[in-house]
């Protein structure tokens, strides 16, 4: 545990005589990641070292104080032989010292001090001048050994046995004065652990929500350099510091916003900062390399309009709108060079990154680096830029300009507005006319001067996503999504055709599976009304993350053949986008998009999700003995016993709004729970005079006639 202000580490500090030496407890198969609260409130892992087992929990008993502990489960060893240390040290090098009366380890940082207390006295406390210097001295002594022994040090541990500290509770306070820390952290240690509740999603789908929460609590970090928090694509990953992929992060500030808008924010002006002067969003930055020659496919502002409609949060959009509007115009400008209204990846004369001016450097563009759809691809120095038309790449930059475009109406700017919604539409003619191969039923990647790429990728289906298919495209398009010898299978969805070479090297982006994929894929089926379909794929994408989130792995990539993760030995066991997955479970349930706006599905099956931010602030959906209802903490909100799904729903002081559709039939019974009768002024189905039913004192419509019909409901305001 870091407190960030001082800068003030607890670390935890393992030695094992089984195993002849020490850890830190790094990432790896000795650890299991558990839940994790967004802003740090509760945080649990498993270890599994030299054959002992231990589960370790820290809850904050308020900003200044936190309460831990840790609990065998299993000996490897002798508990006398394994030990565990809990070693106190400050950045910037302060001493720590040990109150042998007070039984407290302090430091002070500054004006503050921080005070370290336990349930159990410590064997031995013993100081060095680092974590690494305690690690170094148990792997050279083990734990038999006196010569450490000190009461003040850069780094002082406080050692422990299992033999008489099998489960062991812990505390640390900050405070202005010594006593007062002590004291603070006494009385923490005995008030026990306590935490606000996470979110948690029970039922249909359980554990979905907890998922995206406790993956993006774990790589949630503190980027020093730039003085931000961000979420980084993993922890796993060493690459000198900080690092930002530009999509990655828009991903990020997704994910974060359903639990806590600000860190949402937060993760998008981390994106929004990799913009370049030249108009482009850099491909990725970190403390190394900034690929500012390359940039990444165009999604920042689907995910932005998305953030917006849960949160309508109006300064998100300032933030983003200059930007990413700069970026849809440098797409055109520096990737069109024979000005066809299509464009391709490339890499531009600026910069001093790595590849840049070559192929890969290029195929960086799509994010799907190694993919087949590049084999037949040639990268021009003239142009700066691969011979061929990306499918993928245009259909989100045409989805791109179109989510700009309602971001423009929603800031006053309608005539940049109307400039891109048409630059949507020349887009989507472009693919509909020119990416479409009529032989194979497909879009494609196409040669600019020539036929169509042989090999095929998911992205073939992101036609869908922007609008640009028409019906009987889309007809055609489903039947690939099913067939075994493409893009069907139980396990989906294959970065190549399983009839493709490339899908046997199950390498990367050769034939594996990719979350951030598959959620553009469900959006694309959801957005044509393929609702059986969606549904469907979705299922498939929970099964595949359920594979594998049973040991608490959630993957960068997926083997197409075995839906295993770790198959390969470079595959990230904990990466952020791989929390796209279990997404789908959650919007099964509640979701806020551009197609079908603010929703919710009954399917009957009892269960719980949230708390989750909503246009409203957080709610809870909840289904008993068949009923949905949508709360607050302030009460129930709506409650329906009809299976199908509310679109559209809109819950304000004088108006309530929302689409019906039924799983069967055409009716749908809806209660305003919250709502006193007395306040409504008028209701209309599709303007349609309607009345409420009953005299219960609820508000409550039984609407025969409902399926895919709009109920406006009119209140007076509150008194």
């Amino acid at each position: 545990m870091v407190f960030l202000p001082l800068g003030v580490r607890l670390t935890p500090v393992l030695f094992s005589s089984r195993a002849g030496k020490a850890t830190t407890i790094a990432p790896g198969p000795d650890l299991t990641l558990g839940r994790h609260g967004i802003d740090g409130e509760h945080i649990a892992f498993h270890t599994r070292y030299g054959g002992t087992k231990l589960d370790f929990r820290y809850d904050k008993t308020d900003p200044w104080a936190f309460h831990g502990e840790w609990r065998c489960t299993h000996h490897g060893e002798w508990g006398l032989r394994y030990w565990v240390a809990l070693c106190l040290s400050a950045e910037n090098g302060a001493t720590a010292v040990f109150d042998e009366a007070a039984q407290a380890a302090t430091i002070k940082v500054g004006t503050r001090f921080v005070a370290v207390v336990a349930s159990t006295q410590p064997v031995q406390v013993t100081a060095h001048r680092s974590v690494a210097d305690l690690v170094a001295d148990f792997d050279a002594n083990g734990y038999f050994y006196l010569g450490s022994r000190g009461n003040e040090a850069k780094a002082l541990a406080l050692r422990f046995e299992l033999e008489m500290s099998k489960h062991t509770r812990f505390a640390a306070a900050v405070a202005d004065d010594r006593a007062l820390a002590i004291a603070k952290a006494r009385e923490c240690l005995a008030k026990g652990a306590s935490s606000p509740p996470l979110p948690v999603q029970t039922g249909r789908n359980a554990g979905a929500l907890d998922a995206v929460c406790d993956v993006m609590g774990w790589n949630t970090l503190r980027d020093t350099a730039h003085n931000r928090n961000f979420t980084a694509t993993s922890r796993m990953w060493d690459l000198g510091g900080f690092a930002v992929w530009y999509n990655d992060a828009t991903y990020h500030a997704l994910m974060c916003s359903l639990f806590d808008r600000r860190l949402g924010f937060d993760n998008m002006a981390t994106a929004m900062a990799n913009a370049t002067p030249q108009g482009n969003f850099a491909c990725l930055t970190n403390v190394n390399d900034s690929w500012v020659d390359r940039t990444q496919a165009p999604n920042g502002a689907f995910m932005a309009w998305m953030m917006f409609l849960r949160s309508r949060d109006r300064s998100l959009l300032e933030l983003v709108y200059e930007p990413l509007r700069r970026n849809q115009l440098w797409w055109r400008e520096m990737r069109d060079p024979d000005r066809r209204g299509l464009v391709s990846c490339g890499t531009s004369d600026v910069g001093e990154g790595m590849y840049k001016g070559m192929h890969f450097g290029a195929r960086n563009e799509t994010g799907m680096d190694n993919s087949a759809t590049h084999d037949e691809a040639i990268y021009e120095p003239e142009t700066r830029t691969l011979s061929t038309f990306d499918v993928g790449l245009n259909s989100v930059l045409a989805l791109d300009a179109e989510m700009l475009a309602l971001i423009a109406r929603e800031l006053g700017r309608t005539g940049e507005a109307e400039e891109l919604d048409a630059l949507a539409a020349s887009s989507r003619d472009r693919i509909r006319t020119e990416l479409w191969d009529e032989a194979r039923g497909i879009f494609a990647n196409r040669q600019r001067n020539g036929g169509f790429v042989r090999s095929l990728a998911p992205t073939s289906f992101y036609p869908l996503i922007c609008g640009a298919a028409t019906p009987e495209q889309a007809g055609r398009l489903l039947q690939h999504l099913d067939d075994p010898r493409t893009f069907g299978g139980e396990w989906v969805i294959p970065n190549a055709t399983r009839d493709d070479p490339a899908y046997r090297d199950n390498v990367y982006w050769r034939g594996r599976i990719w979350p951030n994929v598959n959620y553009f894929v469900w959006h694309a089926l959801r957005r044509n009304g393929f609702e059986a379909e969606a549904r469907a794929f979705g299922a498939k994408c929970m099964k595949l993350f359920e594979k594998s989130w049973a040991d608490r792995v959630i993957a960068e990539n997926y083997n197409a053949e075995t839906g295993e993760a770790m198959d390969q030995g470079d595959t990230d066991p904990f990466y952020s986008w791989g929390a796209l997955l279990p997404l789908l479970g959650v919007a099964d349930i509640m979701d806020i998009n551009p197609w079908a706006g603010w929703e919710l599905r009954n399917t009957g099956e009892p269960g719980s999700l949230g708390p989750v931010e909503s246009p409203i602030g957080p709610v809870t959906v909840a289904v008993v003995q068949g009923t949905l209802s949508l709360s607050t903490s302030r009460g129930t909100l709506l409650e329906t016993p009809t299976r199908g799904r509310i679109a559209n729903l809109t819950l304000a002081e004088t108006c309530v709004s929302m689409t019906l559709h039924p799983e069967v039939g055409d009716s749908f019974e809806i209660a305003l729970s919250g709502i006193e009768p007395g306040r409504m002024v008028a209701a209309h189905l599709d303007g349609e005079t309607v009345s409420p039913t009953g005299d219960t004192g609820v508000l409550r419509f039984s609407l025969p006639d409902a399926a895919g019909r709009r109920l406006v409901v009119h209140l007076a305001p509150i008194a």
